[in-house]
């Protein structure tokens, strides 16, 4: 949860998702939704992340969701990589 509006909110979550290096392939300001990917370094895995933000009261969601599209495990890649977006997003 952010203590600001929706549009506010999609914008950090775009600018997060941008200084961590994730590449956007797709985005929505109408929707305030917006899907990347990010490549993991040893076994070069694409991995798909869409983040979407709604209204919370006055303030906003984050959901957030990555999934790898290779194999059947990523040794938690995923969910440190969701840790890391929220820390972003806390941050700016």
């Amino acid at each position: 949860l952010l203590p600001v509006p929706p549009d506010t909110a999609y914008e950090e979550a775009l600018a997060a998702a941008k200084a961590m290096g994730l590449e956007i392939v797709w985005q929505s300001p109408s929707e305030r939704r917006f899907d990347a990917t990010d490549t993991t370094a040893i076994f070069r895995f694409v991995d798909d992340i869409t983040v979407r933000v709604l209204p919370a009261g006055s303030s906003s969601m984050i959901d957030i969701r990555s999934k790898s599209r290779d194999g059947q495990g990523d040794l938690g890649t995923n969910a440190k990589r969701i840790r890391a977006f929220t820390e972003q997003v806390k941050a700016s």
